[in-house]
């Protein structure tokens, strides 16, 4: 990252109360074009909300309703679960290259994250390719990647790829 100086790392504790690590890459040529002419323009549109405060807590309400199977919830754990060294469950593929694993919350975020992903695919129930599609953007911030892991050049992306390939979702 740039600009860093005189600023410090969040500690593993603060980054786990964060939903989503979301990479975000450059713009194409053409949406940066659009964001140059929309940014420097000398008037702006006027910006209106979409939702109300109660809508909101409303939507959140139906995300938590959202039924999921225990075979659902129990894949989410075993996911995270494997990432913790020094466990029974480790997956030593992932976990030889991890100091810490991800926390009890990384569940709780998987499974609360699969909900609305199934509720915006138009479903009522949580499936495992819920829980898989958003493994990645749940625990690449939870991960926290030791020596041997950046000696060989692997990030907390190929760790998890590397986790849905070894935890499979029976």
């Amino acid at each position: 990252p740039i600009e860093m100086e005189g600023t410090y790392p969040l500690p593993e504790a603060q980054l786990d109360r964060f939903l989503f690590c979301i990479r975000v890459g450059y713009p194409t040529e053409e949406e940066e074009i659009s964001i140059v002419r929309e940014t420097t323009a000398q008037a702006h549109d006027e910006v209106l909300p979409v939702m109300t405060p109660e809508e909101i807590v409303s939507l959140q309400a139906l995300v938590r309703g959202v039924p999921v199977s225990d075979e659902v919830v129990r894949h989410a754990v075993r996911l995270v679960g494997a990432t913790r060294p020094n466990t029974p469950a480790a997956v030593r593929e992932v976990t030889d290259y991890l100091e810490v694993g991800a926390s009890p919350r990384a569940s709780q975020t998987l499974i609360l994250a699969a909900k609305a992903r199934a509720l915006m695919s138009g479903r009522v129930h949580v499936d495992f390719n819920d829980v898989r599609a958003l493994a990645a953007p749940v625990l690449r911030h939870r991960l926290v990647l030791n020596f041997k892991s950046r000696a060989e050049g692997l990030d907390t992306d190929a760790l998890v790829k590397r986790l849905l390939e070894k935890v499979s979702a029976s």
